[in-house]
C-alpha cells in the first residue's frame, strides 16, 4: 500500500480532496468554492482532487492526466434524477465509494478532505454555508403544503440529523462564513471553536467603473428605461431570500417608477399570483442565473436583500463592491460587517414590508445619500478578498494535516 503523502518542497503542499456536487460561477456558494479552489491551487500549491457531479467555469484536468503542482483534477461523480432527498443520498454514497476506490485501488493518498457543507462523513474541514437546524425552524413557521412540503420536511429532517452527527464531532474543523453562522454552530451544536472566514470579492471585476461602462447596454437588454429605478435580488429559494416582502414593499411604493430584477433558479409560479394581486405584473423581470453576474449589477440602482436567513449572502458584497446602495436583512451574515446608515441599510424585521418600503422611500428621495452610501460600500467591500479567505482555509487544512499525523 502506498505511504501517505508528506508535505515537502517541490511538490504540492497539500493533496486535497474537495467534495461538492456542483462548482460553477452562476450560484453564490458554488462561485465561492470556485474562487477558493483556484487560489488554493495557484497561490498555496495544493493538488486539488475535486469530486463533483458537475463543474463549469473552472479550469480542471481529467484524473487520467498526471497532476501537476497546483492543479485541479476533476473526478466526475455520476448523478441521478429524482427528488432532492434521493439525489443527495445517492451522491453521498457514490462519492464515498469512488474516493475509497481511488485510495485503495489507484493508490491516491489524500492529506485532507474539504467539504462546503455536509457532502460526506469523513471531512476534515467543513465550510458551513447553511445551518439546516435554523432553516427547519423557518420551515415550520410557514410550511408549504402538498408533496413539495412533505419532501422539504423530510429533506430538512435528514439534513438536521446529519448535522447532529457530523458537527458535534470535535475532530471535524468547522469554519463559518460569518459570525452569524458561527453563533448558530454554538447554539445548536455547542461548537465554540468554529473559525470565521467570510467570502471575498474580486474588486477588479466588481467595481463602479465596470458597472458604469456596461450600464446602458445592460438596461437595454433587460428593457429598463433610464427614468426607472431598478431593484435587484439574486439568489435561490426566493421565499427565504424575502421575495414576498420585496414584492409587497414595491406595491406600497406604487407611485415610484420601480422595476424589480429577480435572478435565480426558482419556479416563478408560486409568486405569480401574488405579483398579479399586487398589480406588479409588468414591473417584475425574472431571470436565470448566469456566469456574467456583473450584467445584473450594472442594470440595477439598489440591491435589496430582505432574507429571512442567510449565512453570508455573497451577492450583497458584490453589489457593495460595484457601488450600489444595499438594503440588507439583519438576519444575513453579511450584516455583521455593515454599519447601518453608513455603508448600507439594515432591516430589523425582513418580513415587514412597510419597514422595507419606508427605507426605499427615504433612500430614493435623496440621491446624495444614495451616492454616499454606495461610495462607503465600496470601501467596506475592499476589505474582503478571496486571497484572505483562501489563506484562512489553507491554514485550517495544514493544521488538520498535522493533527492527522
Amino acid at each position: 500500500m502506498p505511504r501517505p503523502n508528506k508535505l515537502q518542497s517541490g511538490r504540492a503542499d497539500v493533496r486535497l480532496a474537495v467534495v461538492s456536487p456542483f462548482v460553477d460561477r452562476r450560484h453564490g456558494t458554488e462561485r465561492a468554492l470556485a474562487e477558493l479552489l483556484e487560489r488554493l491551487a495557484r497561490d498555496h500549491h495544493c493538488e486539488v482532487h475535486l469530486y463533483a457531479q458537475r463543474v463549469a467555469d473552472l479550469a480542471v484536468s481529467p484524473p487520467q492526466r498526471l497532476p501537476a503542482n497546483g492543479s485541479i483534477v476533476w473526478h466526475r461523480i455520476p448523478a441521478i434524477s429524482g427528488p432532492q432527498l434521493v439525489q443527495f443520498l445517492f451522491w453521498c454514497f457514490l462519492n464515498s465509494v469512488i474516493r475509497t476506490w481511488d485510495r485503495f485501488v489507484r493508490g491516491l493518498r489524500i492529506d485532507a478532505v474539504l467539504s462546503p457543507g455536509i457532502n460526506c462523513f469523513d471531512a476534515d474541514v467543513i465550510l458551513v454555508h447553511v445551518v439546516f437546524h435554523r432553516l427547519d425552524e423557518l420551515r415550520k413557521e410557514s410550511a408549504p403544503g402538498g408533496l413539495r412540503g412533505i419532501h422539504r420536511r423530510l429533506y430538512y429532517r435528514m439534513m438536521c440529523a446529519f448535522e447532529r452527527w457530523v458537527y458535534v464531532n470535535p475532530r471535524v474543523r468547522l469554519a463559518g462564513v460569518s459570525r452569524h453562522t458561527a453563533s448558530q454552530l454554538l447554539r445548536y451544536f455547542a461548537r465554540d471553536d468554529a473559525a470565521v472566514t467570510p467570502h471575498g470579492v474580486d474588486s477588479n471585476t466588481f467595481c463602479p467603473m465596470a458597472c458604469t461602462r456596461r450600464r446602458a447596454g445592460a438596461r437595454h437588454r433587460w428593457r429598463f428605461i433610464e427614468s426607472e429605478i431598478v431593484l435587484l435580488l439574486i439568489g435561490n429559494d426566493w421565499r427565504n431570500k424575502g421575495l414576498t416582502a420585496l414584492l409587497e414593499a414595491a406595491a406600497l411604493c406604487g407611485d415610484l417608477p420601480l422595476r424589480l430584477l429577480v435572478v435565480g433558479d426558482e419556479d416563478v409560479a408560486p409568486f405569480a399570483g401574488l405579483e398579479s394581486r399586487l398589480g406588479l405584473s409588468h414591473r417584475v423581470t425574472f431571470a436565470p442565473p448566469c456566469r456574467d453576474v456583473l450584467d445584473f449589477f450594472a442594470a440595477a440602482d439598489v440591491y435589496v436583500a430582505p432574507s429571512l436567513e442567510d449565512s453570508f449572502n455573497l451577492p450583497v458584497l458584490e453589489a457593495m463592491a460595484c457601488g450600489l446602495p444595499v438594503i440588507v436583512s439583519a438576519c444575513a451574515g453579511i450584516s455583521d460587517w455593515i454599519h447601518d446608515g453608513l455603508d448600507g441599510i439594515l432591516l430589523r424585521d425582513p418580513k415587514d414590508a412597510a419597514e422595507l418600503a419606508a427605507n426605499l422611500r427615504n433612500l430614493l428621495r435623496n440621491p446624495d445619500a444614495m451616492r454616499r452610501l454606495g461610495e462607503a460600500a465600496v470601501r467596506t467591500a475592499s476589505d474582503f478578498t478571496w486571497e484572505r479567505h483562501a489563506a484562512v482555509v489553507h491554514a485550517l487544512l495544514v493544521t488538520q494535516c498535522a493533527q492527522r499525523r
